[in-house]
């Protein structure tokens, strides 16, 4: 189920960096340029925002398939967490609370009654340092921050790197890894908004989705999951094999009633896998771009964009409306520190939180 690479033949190795903007208080934002194996990547120190991603079409004609701003104070003002490095804990937690060791600790509720992402000032909205290197074929960046103890109302103090490799066959590969000092938890991501006929090309209804779960998880009206692990056979949630994205969006479902199409957790059928294996393809039978997406993790979290309403103008100069683009993102489940039959997400002194997602491009 995994395209091939999107390498073009014309391997090219570089890294340039920008000034992409200026905070409020003064800090300069970069933008760092990455070229290798036919893809080319855009990344912002701020957040760890992938701002661009151009891959060709069968016909060898590029385009940025993924959402974003043009400017940085567009992403302050309030982007929906386009391309951005999600932490300390990703996707939803109920109330905002969770209880750790007999110790409850309270987040910042930004999502109604619950905390999304991290809270009001996620890692999404940090500045990382950031490491340019090339290794052997490859070239990418090392981002690193420190979470202090009680950020966000999360206890330890967490240290993170996360590294981003263009690889020479055109792979944009991610591995997270962090510490800590006190027992914490932790759930990393990205949210790449993606649209294989380019950013701003209209819906991506007509894309060709397959992930290889047989069961997701439902969720109640707050879109916290319930803790049931169901089935997909018989539901609009059924991408076991692969189909037009939009096919069965429009299907009377209560799940889909919640968020308005899909925004779900799927039980991937591999589990928790020290290496990366393939669990998604995303087809665009218009270009002919294909993306592929093998992870370590458990879960994968997709999003059918349903949320977009207009309102935002993106890099091309067009809005995104509902529909115009979707997410997957590679993850542990939601919720997991309050639902003790999901796979653990804490993380002890000592431990080492170690995950990684390859995208893999290719041409049909």
């Amino acid at each position: 189920m995994f395209p091939g690479s999107g390498g073009n033949g014309k391997e090219r190795r570089q890294t340039v960096r920008t000034l992409f903007g200026v905070l409020a208080d003064g800090t300069e934002v970069s933008s760092w340029s990455l070229e290798n194996g036919g893809t080319r990547l855009k990344v912002l120190d701020y957040g760890g925002i992938v701002q661009s991603l151009e891959i060709p079409d069968r016909d060898g004609r590029y385009a940025n398939v993924s959402l974003g701003f043009s400017t940085l104070d567009d992403y302050v003002a309030g982007s929906p967490y386009f391309g951005a490095l999600i932490g300390r804990f990703g996707n939803r937690i109920a109330a905002g609370r969770f209880t750790l060791d007999g110790e409850t600790h309270q987040l910042p509720l930004n999502d109604g009654d619950r905390s999304l992402h991290g809270g009001t000032e996620g890692f999404d909205r940090r500045v990382w340092d950031v490491e340019p290197f090339t290794e052997g074929p490859d070239v990418g960046l090392r981002l690193r921050l420190t979470s202090a103890d009680g950020e966000m109302g999360y206890p330890g103090t967490l240290e993170v790197t996360v590294t981003y490799t263009l690889t020479g066959g055109g792979d944009w590969r991610i591995d997270y890894e962090a510490t800590t000092d006190r027992a914490t938890v932790v759930n990393l991501t990205n949210h790449v908004y993606w649209n294989l006929a380019g950013e701003g090309s209209g819906s991506v209804h007509d894309h060709e989705l397959e992930i290889a779960a047989a069961r997701y998880l439902p969720v109640d009206q707050s879109l916290i999951p319930t803790g049931e692990l169901a089935d997909v056979a018989g539901t609009p949630f059924d991408f076991r094999t692969a189909k037009a994205v939009g096919r069965d969006l429009r299907v009377a479902h209560e799940q889909s009633l919640h968020c308005k199409g899909v925004d779900h957790n799927y039980v991937l059928d591999k589990g928790v896998t020290v290496r990366p294996e393939p669990v998604a393809v995303l087809r665009d039978p218009a270009s002919g771009r294909t993306l592929g997406i093998a992870t370590t993790e458990p879960g994968l979290q997709f999003y059918s964009g349903n949320f977009l309403d207009g309102t935002l103008v993106g890099t091309g100069g067009r809005t995104y409306r509902q529909g115009d683009a979707l997410c997957l993102e590679t993850q542990a489940f939601p919720d997991a520190p309050n639902q003790p039959s999901f796979p653990s997400t804490v993380l002890r002194p000592g431990q080492t939180y170690r995950t990684t997602t390859v995208h893999s491009f290719g041409r049909s």
